[in-house]
């Protein structure tokens, strides 16, 4: 499924655990792709790829451009990104953030339309389009739920989080643990899968940081713990809703529970990312004999099991630390710390206006023999019975 043709690169076998772990939700799923198949839904027409293989995965790594939100709904800006993607081989596609009040405006009532016009966009480039759901947000009064879960079984939906040791609002993150508003979000993900799992530009979809931020109002360690047991139940009802389609979580802390977390993750086949490539961050890069590793440590034990998709946010550009005392890293520092320490098989390069030019300059210097990965490993992950380019 790359440029030049159609070719399927067999690599070993996980599907078997994964339909074990998955259960009647995979095979419906995958019943469902091969009715698809067999009668003709899906076609080159429509957008659609033939993935007729059980477990077959849309496998395009390399580097993509990563949308900052006020981007999208600015037309000029848009045409100036995508002629950049026409001038720029070494870019493979657009990494855009959709919020879900925007994807379901009212209960039960989905809206893909804002999705599928960035698809339209690409598909004459014959470039990709991986979504991450913003489930967190950063400003004070932006909720990152519909405004239906304004309700008491919902409990608002919500949290209000402060950064550490300061009271005042950040942003707010989901009430994961709440049961009504997992199903929600996994009635959500399935629509989804419903419309684009088969879509040849549709590349990838992944859920925001895993760090619950330091909430306002006290959050007992139950709802904690269902928190992050409800974020890999969606993880798992991802994969099954998407199961030829790249499929990821961004994490970043709490560190006590990153090998458990990402443990589990890596049964789903849920890729690995994160929201930020900080060289020199102490927590990230967090190693000490005793304690659980920072999450950066967890990157390579995973290379070639499942994929790894980091992402390079606008302070990154600006410093090698979040608290600014580190100091200004390169563009090539970047891309080798994500390739070399992180075994990067995608890279989300965030077009921040201060710093695109010279990211543009290195994938334009990109050496011809890194092939259409751009240098970054293109090896199918062994959670994928097959890749296809």
């Amino acid at each position: 499924m790359n440029d030049g043709g159609q070719q399927a690169r067999q690599c070993r076998s996980g599907i078997g655990t994964i339909v074990q772990r998955h259960g009647i939700a995979m095979s419906i799923a995958l019943a469902l792709l091969g009715v698809m198949v067999s009668t003709g839904v899906w076609s080159e027409s429509s957008g659609a790829e033939d993935l007729s293989a059980p477990g077959t995965v849309k496998w395009h790594p390399g580097h993509y451009y990563a949308l900052m939100n006020f981007m999208r709904t600015n037309p000029k800006i848009m045409a100036q990104v995508y002629g950049e993607l026409k001038a720029t081989p070494a870019l493979r596609g657009l990494q855009v953030r959709y919020g879900w009040p925007e994807l379901e405006p009212e209960e039960g009532r989905y809206d893909f339309t804002a999705i599928e016009q960035v698809l339209a966009e690409l598909a004459p480039q014959k470039k990709r389009l991986v979504v991450l759901l913003e489930l967190k947000s950063f400003t004070p009064h932006v909720l990152p739920v519909p405004s239906y879960m304004a309700t008491a079984p919902y409990e608002g939906g919500a949290f209000p989080f402060g950064s550490y040791g300061k009271d005042v609002p950040r942003g707010h993150n989901l009430k994961l643990w709440n049961s009504g508003v997992h199903d929600r979000l996994v009635a959500l993900i399935r629509e989804l899968g419903k419309r684009f799992n088969g879509h040849a530009q549709f590349e990838g979809i992944g859920l925001s940081e895993s760090a619950m931020g330091q909430p306002l109002v006290e959050v007992s360690s139950q709802e904690v713990v269902r928190f992050y047991d409800n974020l890999l139940s969606v993880q798992r009802q991802m994969r099954a809703a998407f199961p030829n389609t790249m499929t990821y979580q961004f994490v970043n802390y709490p560190r006590d529970i990153l090998p458990s977390f990402v443990g589990q993750m890596r049964t789903i086949g849920t890729g690995l990312g994160g929201p930020d490539v900080f060289i020199d961050e102490p927590g990230l890069n967090f190693d000490h004999p005793h304690k659980p590793k920072g999450v950066y440590h967890l990157y390579a034990p995973l290379s070639g099991i499942v994929s790894l998709v980091p992402s390079v946010m606008q302070s990154n550009y600006d410093n090698t630390r979040h608290d600014g005392q580190g100091r200004v890293p390169t563009i090539p520092e970047l891309l080798a710390f994500a390739r070399d320490r992180l075994r990067a098989n995608y890279i989300f390069w965030t077009r921040a206006p201060k710093h695109y030019p010279k990211v543009l300059e290195l994938m334009n210097g990109l050496p011809a023999a890194g092939g259409p990965a751009g240098g970054l490993d293109s090896t199918c992950p062994k959670a994928y019975a097959s890749c296809m380019e």
